[in-house]
């Protein structure tokens, strides 16, 4: 019986998608299944880390732009409040430099922030859509 409700649940979501009703920018992101654990980070630092990265994003991003990359992650304004709320983020990022600095304020190690910013935009591709992928990577250059 659970079968049967879970491919039901599954066809009612392809149908949803091809359907444009509902885009894949509306599936949830777990930065932390998707990462986190691999990298041996908490919730809050891949929380607090993605925030950083919006942060510096919405420094460097025409507003549009911006706009586009936080539609494509469901929760982008309360990444944000959690990497200020973390302390991470307590005035502009300006560059890489500020956000790495960031990083290690949630004490995330340059190596493992480093292999962290490298999957992001992988990740952000997969759940947004590529433009967006691609607006994260402009922004890590």
């Amino acid at each position: 019986m659970q079968r049967r409700a879970l491919i039901t649940a599954g066809l009612a979501l392809i149908a949803l998608l091809a359907s444009g009703r509902v885009s894949p920018s509306h599936a949830a992101i777990d930065p932390y299944e998707m990462v986190g654990k691999t990298l041996g980070l908490s919730k809050d630092q891949i929380q607090g880390g993605l925030g950083s990265v919006l942060k510096l994003a919405q420094e460097k991003l025409q507003k549009g732009d911006f706009d586009k990359l936080a539609g494509a992650i469901p929760g982008a304004s309360g990444y944000l409040d959690k990497a200020k709320s973390l302390g991470a983020v307590t005035g502009p990022l300006k560059d890489l430099g500020g956000l790495n600095g960031a990083l290690g304020k949630l004490g995330i190690k340059p190596d493992t922030a480093s292999k962290f910013l490298s999957e992001l935009p992988g990740i952000v591709s997969k759940t947004g859509g590529e433009d967006a992928g691609k607006l994260l990577s402009s922004v890590l250059k």
